[in-house]
């Protein structure tokens, strides 16, 4: 673990970790971008973390696979969307602790093209020789992990050790505490430069990351605005959700530092919902490439950036304003949604962008 993180956060201590070798990630400047929205943009590169092309999941991962390291697992069990990210690391992450993966794919997207089928995530978990289950369901969280955990008992009686990571929110929010950490390693850079950003602008999805973030954010006395923008669900369901995880993660580390008001998200570039492409993300990932040979992927970061230039646009966001804008990663699907970047790229040729 990183020794400020947890210098700041000291309650940290009391759990265990998995060790993937979480370095401390870099805060880049990025001029061109910032000045096209007329802002200070900063960008928190977890995207580099090193294991398995990097993102959020390995902060996170650090934390769930902790208590399976000390139980002496060899296998671990999770669920995802066909083109999960966090499954993908958690594959990475096993076969880094010497285990096997053992994944459940859900059908949350509607789409079954065969590249998105085949490609980005799914096919570095077949590299990782993870083994692969699918899962038709689509959103009912109680359902896929009660799938997992039959999985669990039948990987069992095969002689093995399972461990599973429960991502459902009737389970205790433990990957939170990576992005608390998180938080406190940003917190500690930005004191470094000697400048703090006005704001912070995060990706909402199982909430894990934004609550996380806010959590650590506030334990360490940071009290920056933070913005989560809505990946997956609509505001008023998930600021439902962030105030439940956010007050899970505060008893957990016995901080007593959140309030409801703290939890902002904003769902303007949801539509047309999880996993699927509209113009503004398209316009984002472009503009992050364009402008700073930044990638973005349509799932998660593209919508965050999508997000933060619609705060700026409505005013939500002050012009002249610092922003720290949270690189969470999922690059490989970017490969996955290859077509509708290619025929996004095409309609903004012909309306004279690029």
């Amino acid at each position: 673990m990183l020794h400020d993180s947890l210098d700041l956060l000291p309650a940290l201590k009391a759990f265990p970790t998995a060790d993937l070798n979480t370095h401390v990630t870099s805060l880049d400047h990025l001029p061109r971008l910032g000045a096209r929205l007329g802002v200070e943009l900063i960008v928190k590169r977890d995207d580099t973390l090193q294991l398995g092309m990097g993102g959020n999941k390995v902060r996170q991962l650090e934390y769930y696979l902790g208590p399976g390291v000390r139980e002496g697992a060899d296998t671990v069990l999770i669920t995802g969307a066909v083109q999960s990210n966090f499954v993908r690391l958690c594959a990475a992450a096993a076969r880094k602790l010497g285990w096997q993966a053992v994944v459940q794919l859900e059908h949350r997207v509607p789409r079954d093209d065969v590249i998105y089928k085949n490609s980005g995530n799914v096919l570095l978990n077949q590299l990782f020789g993870a083994e692969i289950h699918y899962f038709s369901q689509g959103e009912d969280e109680a359902a896929a992990d009660a799938a997992l955990d039959r999985m669990a008992n039948e990987v069992r009686a095969r002689g093995r050790r399972p461990y599973v990571v429960h991502l459902g929110i009737n389970h205790p929010p433990i990957g939170g505490l990576g992005y608390a950490s998180c938080a406190a390693e940003c917190y500690a850079q930005f004191q470094a430069r000697g400048a703090m950003p006005d704001h912070v602008v995060i990706a909402s999805g199982s909430g894990l990351t934004h609550a996380g973030f806010l959590v650590g954010a506030r334990a360490v006395g940071w009290d920056v605005k933070i913005h989560g923008i809505c990946v997956r669900r609509e505001a008023t369901q998930q600021r439902k959700r962030i105030v439940r995880r956010a007050a899970e993660l505060d008893k957990m580390l016995g901080t007593d530092r959140i309030t409801p008001q703290d939890t902002i998200v904003d769902d303007s570039v949801l539509a047309p919902g999880y996993g699927q492409m509209n113009d503004r993300v398209m316009e984002a990932i472009t503009f992050a490439a364009r402008d700073e040979g930044l990638l973005t992927d349509p799932v998660y970061t593209g919508r965050t950036l999508a997000g933060l230039i619609s705060l700026v646009n409505s005013g939500k966001i002050e012009q002249g304003s610092s922003v720290a804008f949270i690189h969470t990663g999922g690059l490989p699907a970017i490969f996955a949604y290859q077509n509708d970047i290619v025929s996004g790229l095409d309609n903004q040729q012909t309306k004279g962008g690029g």
